[in-house]
């Protein structure tokens, strides 16, 4: 028997990771606004949190082919899905479904089978950087532009931050080479690469290319012509000694599963008190807004917005309407509002004109 996911307007929201470091974030944002059913692998770790919330609580292991079945009003993945169950599932029951969790290219070939799938419901992948938070902000600033010919996104690693074990899986990826659009052209680069200083917030940061997801949507959904996103850590030393394996080739001869614990050691290091703080640069027709995001609740917290941001987009609940088939968090139809919409969850947003103190590194 396969997975059933039934619709019910009436049912609970389904997080699968529900009690994970990003999910226990969500699910006590969502709690308030939805009756909540968390599904994870081993059940008792979700104890503590299904009680705080007042959620039901069910194990669903997506390694184990046993069947799930379940009667719901969406479903929301916070972990990875490698065999598109969860989706799969969704789109068969005309569920409404987000994902904030996939890497470029699992996201590429989820948007390809939910497309062939012809899904009734919405199918949100908002897997850009922070659950889809970044794309929003490009939105927003393209909206007062008119146009978003160039982004620039660079993002600042609170290593003092809390995270969960699979929060740095990024680190697996960073021996592939990926293609970016540069000048409207499409070109491979290397991880870690194109090295420049960035002042982020009131911090300057060394940042460096890292594959995600928005790089490859936004040329799709707003004609971006250049896009490329960055990644620098709060710790210099840690950026340094980042870079510094990544020219020994660790990252080339050290890709295979046995060297996964020393990949994700590099950064694993969580803390309880890290901010989360990003800067978003868009231009259009020789104009340039920058915007900084900040959250003083932490990396987790500000993926978490971002998931409860996409349910309410595929529910049709943040007052706009909701998609229809597969979509992008970039393709809100009211991005004026990603302000108010952030603000409503503690994150701040602040836009003005790009700093002149930036700097190839």
């Amino acid at each position: 028997m396969d997975d059933e996911l039934e619709f019910d307007r009436q049912g609970p929201v389904l997080v699968v990771g529900g009690y994970g470091t990003v999910g226990g974030e969500f699910a006590r944002m969502a709690a308030r606004s939805w009756p909540l059913l968390l599904t994870g692998r081993t059940i008792e770790r979700g104890r503590t949190l299904a009680e705080e919330v007042g959620a039901a609580l069910r194990t669903w292991d997506l390694a184990d082919p046993k069947p799930f079945q379940a009667r719901i009003r969406a479903v929301v993945g916070v972990v990875n899905d490698p065999d598109d169950r969860v989706l799969r599932a969704a789109v068969a029951g005309g569920v409404p479904y987000v994902d904030v969790t996939r890497w470029t290219a699992r996201m590429q070939r989820a948007a390809t089978v939910a497309a062939m799938l012809g899904p009734t419901a919405p199918v949100l992948f908002s897997s850009a950087w922070m659950g889809g938070v970044t794309s929003l902000v490009v939105a927003h600033l393209a909206a007062e532009l008119g146009g978003a010919d160039t982004v620039d996104i660079s993002i600042r690693w609170d290593l003092n931050d809390r995270a969960g074990a699979d929060s740095v899986e990024f680190m697996d990826r960073l021996g592939l080479d990926y293609e970016i659009v540069r000048d409207g052209r499409r070109q491979t680069v290397m991880p870690l690469s194109d090295v420049r200083k960035v002042c982020i917030g009131d911090s300057v940061t060394r940042v460096a290319r890292i594959d995600t997801p928005e790089q490859f949507t936004l040329p799709l959904t707003l004609g971006t012509a250049t896009a490329a996103t960055r990644i620098g850590f709060s710790s210099a030393a840690s950026t340094s000694a980042l870079l510094a394996v990544k020219r020994l080739g660790f990252f080339r001869w050290g890709r295979g599963e046995c060297f996964t614990p020393a990949r994700r050691a590099l950064l694993y290091s969580p803390g309880e008190n890290g901010v989360a703080r990003l800067r978003v640069d868009v231009a259009h027709a020789g104009r340039t807004y920058s915007a900084t995001v900040t959250d003083p609740a932490g990396q987790a917290h500000l993926t978490a917005v971002g998931a409860m941001l996409g349910v309410h987009r595929i529910l049709g609940t943040d007052g706009l309407p909701a998609p229809t088939g597969v979509a992008f968090p970039e393709q809100i139809p009211n991005p004026v509002r990603v302000r108010e919409l952030l603000t409503a969850h503690g994150v701040e947003l602040r836009v003005g004109h790009a700093p002149a103190d930036d700097e190839a590194a």
